[in-house]
């Protein structure tokens, strides 16, 4: 089931770094030929064609560049169905310039940590999309210019935090070559030492360095959102020397669950130097999520990620982009364009899932559509159920219930098999956005019509949305019948020992807006 191995995929973007000191090895005088792909159909989609789709799409929703030309950028590199969007920005700051060479700074997943940087020296890089080349003139400069620099294979052959990358480099800058490093471990002076010896190496040309990096690993929502903005902060300062003791004291604050604020401190501090040696005094935070964002994440425990750009200009740090929008009122109601964005928003999920392995990232909405709410959506094919799942808790943003109940809906809906790509065409998606949950003394104070029901007893409970009774031609009597067979109970067991809760609904269609 596809929400299973987007659950995997999680698991994966999360790998934890093991204990233990090993010295690089030297360079072959031989180079080895194409690495070969390790994490394709994991972290990106396997197909050539879904892969280029869901990069393309990502770049299109992706913040608009500004004026400057990067010189470096930090992007996460956790699976894409979680952070491909904020990739997707890094990445649209730098296109549309001219550079013949990308550098990406990769950290060591797989390996125990090395006091190194391992540069790989083969023929390049393969993506389902083909080889990203490696430039070897500039790999080898690199390599002779540190004793600490070199070639471990093994560091190479499962590590992803590279190898994500590559195919946004492909589409974004297409046809310029890459140089692929493993940095060790978050040493400052191994960082700032390759932080120079890229500023040397690559003067009078036109580099890109790309640092990638997660933020903090295993916090709840929450938790990912206060230490992300803290570290991104320090990380647009772009001062290498600050930011290690930033990050060590945002560790001693005790967040729960925070394992790390940075999942590939290395390379950012080695981009920080190289781009202020450069003279890159700008730095801009360009968007932040993290995977409890995503339509398949659990905002339980969350990995954050952070797109920020380090260009020419005066010295200054940009951080607008940590600004948070302020939720409308309970009594503010949805707006017809409200509406429309949410039901664009449920079925652009479910195509983009179904046809990229991937969803879109619901951001700049409006105050209403960033309130807590509950909903369900409910899918229909030619009149007849398909799918309805719902999410009641006031826990998330409506609009982000929206996109993963449209998900569940279409894939996890037990009643029904997985929706298949043909048949969404076919669907009418339809919102129910709920008011909150109030007990209610019995059932005499349901009103049919009017009211939705959850029903809980004996550790089972059942729902029904306001519309379902009329839709059904059921009484009362017969929707609480009806809910308790739905809950795993015998008919009539609401007459006694049942808690019964009502509320009501906001329910619009795709036809009612057209």
């Amino acid at each position: 089931m596809r929400s299973r191995a987007a659950a995997g995929l999680l698991v994966l973007s999360l790998l934890a770094v093991a204990g233990g000191l090993y010295l690089i090895s030297a360079t072959p005088t031989a180079g080895p030929g194409p690495r070969p792909m390790a994490v394709a159909g994991r972290f990106y989609p396997a197909d050539g064609g879904r892969l280029q789709a869901a990069v393309e799409a990502f770049l299109e929703d992706a913040v608009p560049p500004r004026q400057e030309r990067p010189v470096a950028l930090v992007a996460p590199h956790a699976g894409y169905v979680f952070s491909g969007q904020i990739a997707a920005d890094a990445f649209r700051q730098a296109s549309g310039h001219d550079y013949d060479l990308v550098v990406i700074l990769g950290t060591n997943h797989t390996q125990p940590p090395f006091r190194g940087v391992s540069f790989y020296p083969g023929d390049g890089y393969l993506t389902p999309l083909g080889l990203a080349p490696i430039d070897r003139e500039a790999t080898r400069a690199l390599v002779a210019a540190d004793p600490d620099f070199g070639f471990r294979p093994e560091v190479h052959r499962e590590e992803h935090s590279v190898e994500v990358q590559v195919p946004f480099v492909q589409v974004a800058l297409p046809g310029v070559k890459i140089v692929a490093a493993v940095v060790g471990d978050s040493d400052p002076d191994l960082c700032g030492r390759l932080g120079r010896a890229l500023a040397r190496v690559l003067a009078g040309r036109r580099p890109l360095i790309v640092a990638s990096s997660d933020l903090s690993h295993y916090p709840g929502y929450e938790g990912s959102m206060a230490a992300d903005r803290v570290t991104l902060t320090a990380v647009a300062a772009g001062d290498p020397a600050e930011l290690p003791g930033t990050l060590a004291r945002e560790m001693r604050k005790g967040i729960s669950g925070l394992a790390t604020c940075a999942c590939g401190e290395g390379p950012i501090l080695a981009a920080m130097t190289a781009a202020r040696e450069l003279g890159a005094r700008y730095g801009r935070i360009v968007s932040h999520a993290n995977s409890g964002d995503s339509a398949v994440g659990d905002p339980e425990r969350v990995v954050g990620y952070g797109a920020v750009v380090f260009a020419p200009g005066p010295t200054w740090s940009d951080t607008m982009a940590l600004r948070l929008p302020v939720p409308a009122a309970a009594d503010v109601p949805l707006g017809d364009a409200d509406k429309r964005t949410l039901l664009r928003l449920a079925r652009e999920t479910i195509r983009r899932y179904l046809a990229t392995e991937t969803v879109p990232l619901a951001r700049d909405l409006s105050p209403v559509l960033c309130r807590r709410q509950g909903a369900f959506v409910t899918l229909e094919k030619h009149g007849q159920l398909r799918g309805c799942i719902g999410h009641m808790a006031e826990d998330r943003q409506l609009a982000q219930v929206v996109g993963a109940m449209a998900l569940q809906a279409a894939l996890n809906d037990r009643r029904f098999p997985a929706l298949q790509p043909s048949e969404l065409s076919q669907c009418e998606i339809e919102i129910s956005v709920l008011t909150p949950f109030r007990p209610v003394s019995g059932p005499g104070a349901i009103t049919i019509g009017r009211d939705g029901v959850l029903l809980r007893k004996g550790g089972r409970s059942a729902v029904f949305l306001p519309q379902v009774a009329p839709e059904q031609g059921w009484d009362r009597e017969q929707m609480l019948d009806q809910l308790c067979r739905k809950a795993g109970l015998p008919a009539g067991s609401w007459r006694e020992g049942a808690q019964l809760f009502t509320f009501q609904a906001e329910v619009f269609g795709e036809s009612d807006l057209h």
